[in-house]
């Protein structure tokens, strides 16, 4: 089965970006002119995916907005002639994709908010992007990982070295044998310290699954003050299947922090069509240092 639908976990508060993300989504948060959460969905629907499924909490209603039309701005849009602001509005979204949401009542964790699109996923396999993660790749990250799944028929898991000393941010996976372009995964652990990490190959927020994940989701168990955790399931699926780690092509940039927004702010202001060449120009005068 080819992969049809994706799953973008949207509840999280974003509290390291307040006061900015107290009333409005950190997914919403713009690279330049774009929020992050149309990246991801962007990326998505260049692999191949034409229902994107939303994992919503309180607050939440701008990213539904988003991908809704706006008729009283297409109508605005059209009596002023903006045909270029006019086409743009309405090409957030293909005509061929859908959009559907469902709420994650309880902040138990990423492996939660995934169990909560059960319902409309299905059996299928799918897609999960975090859209913290913007990745500037020349062929999308997922389109390059749907091509690795169409050949081998199970989760693909995105990786990138990390240094060793921030193994305490990410899930880290052991390989089997040397690394290579698509390594089989022997083990996977959520955020070891350092001297415990089996290795320094970090997964990054994007995943193929097959349905039979949910099995795994739903037999987690959540003790008191913890998360259900998507690692957690994947470690559970590898004792019955196999799993790939794919060092992808492209440069990410962790939009979750601080810096890496500003970073990648930066690296797509200086390659944005419109206002590129004077940003660097603004960039190369050294105005910006006084």
């Amino acid at each position: 089965m080819r992969v049809r639908k994706a799953v973008f976990p949207v509840a999280g508060l974003g509290t390291r970006f307040l006061p900015a993300t107290k009333a409005s989504p950190k997914e919403m948060m713009p690279i330049v002119d774009k929020p992050l959460i149309q990246y991801a969905v962007e990326e998505a629907i260049a692999a191949g995916v034409t229902e994107m499924i939303f994992v919503t909490g309180r607050g939440k209603r701008a990213i539904e907005d988003h991908f809704d039309r706006a008729i009283e701005l297409e109508v605005e849009l059209e009596r002023r002639n903006s045909r270029e602001l006019l086409k743009m509005v309405r090409e957030i979204l293909p005509a061929r994709v859908s959009c559907s949401y469902v709420r994650q009542t309880n902040p138990l964790g990423l492996g939660h908010a995934v169990l909560c699109a059960a319902p409309l996923v299905g059996e299928e396999p799918f897609a999960v992007l975090l859209a913290d993660d913007l990745i500037e790749a020349k062929t999308p990250v997922l389109k390059q990982m749907v091509a690795q799944y169409e050949r081998f028929n199970c989760a693909i898991i995105a990786v990138e070295k990390v240094p060793r000393h921030k193994t305490r941010q990410y899930g880290i996976v052991k390989i089997r044998g040397a690394a290579s372009r698509l390594s089989a995964i022997s083990q996977i652990v959520e955020k070891p310290a350092p001297k415990d990490a089996p290795s320094n190959l970090g997964v990054v927020g994007r995943y193929i699954l097959p349905g039979r994940i949910f099995n795994h989701l739903r037999a987690l168990r959540a003790e008191a003050g913890r998360e259900l955790q998507l690692t957690d399931a994947i470690s559970s699926l590898l004792e019955v299947e196999a799993a790939y780690a794919y060092p992808f092509d492209g440069v990410r940039y962790d939009c979750g922090s601080k810096l890496g927004y500003a970073q990648a702010n930066l690296a797509y202001a200086l390659a944005h069509p419109e206002i590129g060449t004077d940003f660097r120009r603004y960039i190369s005068s050294g105005a910006w240092k006084r």
